[in-house]
């Protein structure tokens, strides 16, 4: 056990978040928590960080276990260097970096069995922490998140809010916690930095809890899903393509097994009530009442499928040619890209492309809230555009949210702003709730509340996706396949970007493609095809018979770690261990060995694998 939640319960004033509830984390898990805005999902991250605190129930985990949270890492100590900020992660490799020098140069003079045997110790310690590859992987996670080796030396408190965030992301990665637990991780970052953290993350070697609306993110990374809905969590194994699939068979054999039962119960009691009136059958009829009576009832399938609909529309058609670009330089003091498309009727775009190279710049151009610094924008013939700006969230208003609405649109009833107001989930008094308290996603369900009813034919989206569920995603995904009407948008939201996009603009280091994603997908499957066509013929080194008997040897060895590993596995069913706590953990720590062993065993199974695979160079004729 690494860390455990039992009979938790936890509530907000008269609201009940979760009531007797079980969680366990495990070394090596790869959790991931999903459910809808305000289910709970951070609530239990903090409970789990220790930053929030049970009203009924226990947490259990041993005393030394090293919990990270990314809201725990807060770039707080403003007036260092981001480098001097590092430091204090590096302590003990300095410290025995000092210590080896100092013995170094006595045993350069004098060296003695003791003085040699401690040299080896801490020698071994130091290369344990890291201490010749730290730097290496500090500065390839640090660099990932877009900060750039000169950064080191700028302070703290010349950050902005989100580059303070990604850097005690950084933080929080190099720190190595036993527990990782992260709110939202790809929040803010660019798609490059997102693939690349799926990749560090999937093969990080400690547990992992992630809460995140990323569906793509969550399909590459968990191995675990937890969903949180109705207060209770629900176990899934897989990533979530398998979490959809075993829902859905779950809740269907749930129903067949409910109407079954119901269709039973019917039946008995049409008996019941024939014969219990009867002398010869009443005793038949209420062995049957007794039968029902202890008959435990299967629940109907219960999942919350509320969701906001949306209808998007165009008042006008509009022409064919919706926007035309010709030599768009973008920017603000100097150029970002210089940008050459045209859009026509019923389009769907997606701008993609790394942070700060000019995705929303480019949109703010077309809606002239920012100065071209040359070229020419030309829209087509009565085009409406209705933009959603990623900055919504900044909206600030004393209005009610019924208010804001009605305003926007004086010509609509009472009646039809409170219905308008239900289908994007505003259900009661909640219509009252002032624009200023409104959640990150219910701004964003107004706003595009406020964009539906416009009726525009040219949608121009920054970010539309920022701060929805998986619900709402989904919601504005149909809403979106349904229009008839243009669409402009920037995302880094890869499962919404192959949901809705037909063409692309990506923007990168001063240049912008515009392609159809057909004719970028036909492009790689030309290039898959041509490397088929290729001949390889391979000429082994003298050293591969050498490394192929060395990786045989190490099969055997993780054959025999596998062994080792399945039989201190089964000592846990042994009372031995599960009636006594220290006996268990120290079974727990003796299984955590073996699986240090068995990941340097596989690391270096690979590593002869790459070496054997360089040893022999491919020739390559082509055919």
């Amino acid at each position: 056990m690494t860390l455990q939640l039992s009979n938790a319960s936890k509530s907000y004033g008269a609201d009940e978040i979760f009531t007797q509830l079980n969680f366990e984390i495990k070394p090596y898990d790869k959790i991931a928590i999903i459910g809808r805005n305000g289910c709970g999902k951070t609530s239990l991250l903090k409970i789990l960080a220790d930053q929030l605190s049970l009203d009924k129930g226990d947490v259990f985990k041993p005393r030394d276990l090293k919990v990270g949270y990314l809201a725990q890492a807060n770039a707080t100590s403003e007036e260092l260097t981001i480098e001097a900020y590092f430091e204090p992660l590096f302590k003990d490799i300095f410290t025995l970096e000092t210590e080896l020098g100092s013995l170094a140069a006595k045993l350069n003079a004098h060296s003695s069995d003791e003085e040699l045997e401690l040299y080896a110790t801490k020698m071994e310690n130091f290369e344990r922490l890291g201490g010749y590859t730290y730097r290496q992987e500090w500065m390839t996670i640090f660099t990932q998140f877009g900060f750039r080796d000169e950064d080191l030396q700028r302070p703290v408190m010349t950050l902005s809010g989100g580059q303070k965030t990604r850097l005690a992301f950084v933080y929080l990665l190099i720190s190595k916690p036993d527990v990782l637990l992260l709110d939202e991780p790809t929040n803010h970052l660019d798609m490059s930095t997102i693939e690349w953290l799926e990749t560090y993350l999937s093969h990080y070697d400690k547990a992992l809890v992630f809460v995140s609306h990323d569906r793509m993110f969550i399909d590459h990374v968990a191995k675990t899903i937890v969903e949180m809905e109705f207060g209770e969590l629900t176990t899934y194994v897989g990533n979530y393509a398998n979490f959809l699939a075993q829902k859905a068979l779950n809740q269907e054999k749930q129903l067949s097994s409910f109407k079954r039962q119901q269709k039973d119960i019917q039946r008995l009691e049409q008996l019941i009530e024939k014969f219990r009136y009867k002398k010869n059958k009443a005793k038949f009829a209420q062995s049957k009442i007794k039968y029902l009576d202890r008959l435990e009832r299967i629940e109907a399938p219960d999942a919350d499928n509320r969701n906001f609909k949306a209808r998007f529309y165009a008042k006008h058609r509009g022409g064919k040619s919706v926007l035309s670009v010709k030599d768009l330089e973008i920017g603000y003091h100097q150029s970002l890209a210089k940008i050459n498309l045209e859009i026509l009727h019923g389009q769907h775009c997606a701008v993609i492309g790394p942070n700060g190279h000019g995705k929303s710049t480019f949109l703010k151009t077309i809606m002239e809230h920012v100065p071209s610094l040359s070229g020419e924008i030309l829209l087509g013939h009565q085009i409406d555009i209705g933009y959603f700006d990623q900055e919504q969230l900044e909206y600030r208003s004393t209005k009610t949210a019924l208010e804001d609405l009605w305003d926007a649109y004086p010509d609509l009833t009472q009646t039809e702003v409170r219905t308008i107001l239900g289908s994007f989930l505003f259900t009661a008094d909640e219509v009252f709730k002032e624009v200023n308290v409104l959640s990150g996603g219910e701004k964003v369900r107004l706003a595009l509340a406020k964009l539906m009813l416009k009726g525009s034919n040219f949608l121009v989206l920054d970010e539309p996706t920022n701060h929805l569920d998986i619900p709402g995603k989904e919601a504005l995904e149909n809403a979106l396949r349904d229009y008839e009407g243009t669409i402009l948008f920037v995302s880094h939201d890869r499962y919404f970007i192959q949901k809705i996009a037909k063409t692309v603009l990506s923007i990168e280091d001063g240049h912008a493609d515009f392609y159809l994603i057909e004719d970028q997908a036909a492009r790689i499957e030309v290039k898959e095809e041509q490397k088929l066509e290729e001949k390889v013929v391979v000429k082994p080194k003298a050293n591969a018979s050498r490394l192929i008997k060395q990786i045989q040897k190490i099969e055997e060895a993780i054959a025999l770690k596998e062994e080792e590993l399945a039989i201190a596995r089964e000592k846990r069913f042994d009372p031995f261990y599960y009636h006594d706590y220290q006996n268990m953990r120290d079974l727990d720590e003796s299984i955590d060995e073996i699986h240090v062993d068995l990941d340097k065993l596989m690391k270096d199974w690979e590593s002869h694998h790459e070496e054997l695979e360089k040893s022999s160079k491919p020739t390559q004729i082509k055919v």
